[in-house]
C-alpha cells in the first residue's frame, strides 16, 4: 500500500483546512490513521477511523475524519485551527490494528510523506 498525503498549507487561527490521503496498490485498509509532529515533540495521534471516528482530545470537537472507499481516499477536515495545530501531518494504515492499540503509530503498517500545517496567530 502507498499513501500519498496532500493537503496542508498555511492558515491563520480559526482557519481551515482538509487534508487528503489517497491509498494506491491496494483497497483502503481497515484502519486509516492521522498523526502529526511538531518540530521538537514526539509524534502524536490526531484521528482514526476503523468502523467509527477516534479522536485526540485535543482536536475532538474541530477535526473531522472520514473515509471514501470509493476513491480509496481517507479525509482529515480541520476546522478552528490553532497555532498548536502546527506540525507535520502523517496518514497512515494498518489492516490488522486493534482498538487498543489505535492511538499508537508503531501499530500501523503503511505511512505517507507528511504534509505541513502551519497555523499563524
Amino acid at each position: 500500500v502507498q499513501l500519498q498525503a496532500y493537503g496542508g498549507g498555511s492558515v491563520q487561527a480559526g482557519g481551515s483546512l482538509r487534508l487528503s490521503c489517497a491509498a494506491s496498490g491496494h483497497t483502503l485498509p481497515t484502519t486509516m490513521g492521522w498523526f502529526r509532529q511538531a518540530p521538537g515533540l514526539e509524534r502524536e495521534f490526531v484521528a482514526a477511523f476503523k468502523w467509527r471516528e477516534y479522536y485526540a482530545e485535543s482536536v475532538k470537537g474541530r477535526f473531522t475524519i472520514s473515509r471514501d472507499s470509493a476513491k480509496n481516499t481517507v479525509y482529515l477536515q480541520m476546522n478552528s485551527l490553532k497555532p498548536e495545530d502546527t506540525a507535520v501531518y502523517y496518514c497512515a494504515a494498518g489492516n490488522r490494528i486493534i482498538l487498543s492499540a489505535l492511538r499508537e503509530g508503531t501499530a500501523y503498517d503503511y505511512w505517507g510523506q507528511g504534509t505541513q500545517v502551519t497555523v499563524s496567530s
